[in-house]
């Protein structure tokens, strides 16, 4: 191959061309990113970057240096808008077209909206920083969603002072990934801190003086935060023969079609190690994927299914959450190690007859890790969860 082109530039894409660098690959490599900045972390930003702990350099995955160190025909600021699969070119939305031989799609994912103007999302630097710059004592925030990225939100504007309501449409927040008595847990250490949460709500639409719900309510905020889910970016593949569905759809190498693979939060692949088609949006995921995807187009014959046991964190107030494997559909959650009330323990989960994921809260790393072990050996659940623990229920 002579022209490889990486459509995405951030953990993803950069995990990629590094990838193809590393392992000899010394062909044209072309990086294209719809942002003008250079690939810089994303967790942070609803955590650190938000708090004003950290400055926005730090977000840089690499220095200057080592990126033009690795001799990319860098494309920053200009976002692909179409793809040609029979003539192997990607269309850009400055008019230009570039070819490839091999194809990475990285194109991630958009946050999800609601009607309305003025509300704020959480996915770019500018949209923290936009954000950071309203919070404060005594603002009144709103955050649609309280799944793990309106969680930390939450718990940041908290800490600044601010008055947070949160609204979430299920009756308990988190509870299709973590069950039930786990989400209702970790959402207790926002009630406990006096933010005002409320499930079971549903909002229609963003106002001037805050947010409409479904049944006519307005509740009144100086400043509104949409974290809802997101949208994979595949708008700009309609039209080029890949099949898109919540996703780039790949098979367990993470090919989409001949010599163009997918990686990061874009991509729903076959994992293998579940058995199912997956699409994850989490940092570690995206680097692993990109690293995957790049060995395999660079070397065919030697492809390896990208089989991962997935792993996210989260820290909120004073909580560290830790989880692996794939928690979404499990039909049994227990507690297998310290305790749901105290907010330290390890849960695992059951999907079928295995152990399919755990989740850890205020524990240290080597009291999950043997559960990684676990899932990742597609273990039985009645041989890794003791029968003495009690379940508590999905």
């Amino acid at each position: 191959m002579n022209r490889i082109v990486v459509v995405g530039a951030s953990a993803a894409g950069l995990a990629a061309v590094e990838t193809l660098r590393r392992e000899g690959y010394d062909g044209t490599l072309t990086l294209v990113g719809d942002e003008p900045l250079a690939p810089y972390d994303r967790p942070p930003l609803s955590k650190q970057l938000l708090s004003s702990e950290w400055e926005p350099e730090r977000l840089d995955l690499r220095p200057a240096d080592d990126l033009a160190g690795l001799g990319l025909d860098l494309r920053l600021g200009v976002a692909a808008t179409g793809l040609e699969l029979a003539d192997r070119t990607v269309r850009l939305a400055d008019g230009s077209e570039v070819p490839y031989d091999g194809l990475i799609v990285a194109t991630g994912v958009r946050p999800r909206r609601l009607p309305g103007e003025g509300a704020h999302v959480l996915r770019t630097l500018d949209d923290a920083l936009t954000l950071r710059d309203r919070l404060g004592p005594g603002l009144r925030l709103v955050v649609v969603g309280a799944g793990f990225l309106g969680a930390e939100a939450a718990a940041v504007a908290w800490r600044l002072g601010a008055r947070v309501t949160l609204l979430e449409p299920a009756p308990v927040p988190m509870a299709h990934a973590v069950g039930t008595e786990v989400g209702a847990m970790l959402t207790a250490a926002h009630v406990e801190r006096g933010v005002d949460l409320r499930c079971g709500v549903g909002v229609s639409e963003v106002t001037e003086d805050g947010v409409r719900l479904t049944d006519g309510q307005v509740i009144d905020a100086d400043e509104v935060l949409v974290a809802i889910g997101s949208l994979p970016n595949t708008e700009w593949l309609e039209g080029s023969g890949l099949s898109v569905g919540d996703g780039v759809v790949c098979d367990e190498y993470c090919e989409a079609a001949r010599n163009v693979y997918a990686a990061g939060d874009v991509a729903r692949w076959y994992n293998p190690l579940f058995g199912t088609s997956m699409r994850i949006e989490h940092r570690t995921n995206a680097a692993e994927q990109g690293m995957a995807a790049a060995r395999n187009l660079l070397r065919p014959a030697a492809r390896k299914p990208f089989a991962p046991v997935p792993y996210f964190w989260s820290d909120q107030y004073d909580m560290k959450i830790q989880a692996y494997g794939y928690l979404r559909g499990h039909d049994e959650v227990a507690v297998v190690d310290g305790d749901l009330a105290e907010r330290r323990f390890v849960a695992a989960y059951r999907t079928g007859d295995r152990v399919t994921g755990a989740l850890a809260v205020g524990m240290p790393p080597k009291a999950i890790r043997q559960w990684r072990l676990a899932i990742a050996a597609g273990a039985p659940w009645d041989e890794a969860v003791h029968t003495e623990v009690s379940p508590t229920g999905a």
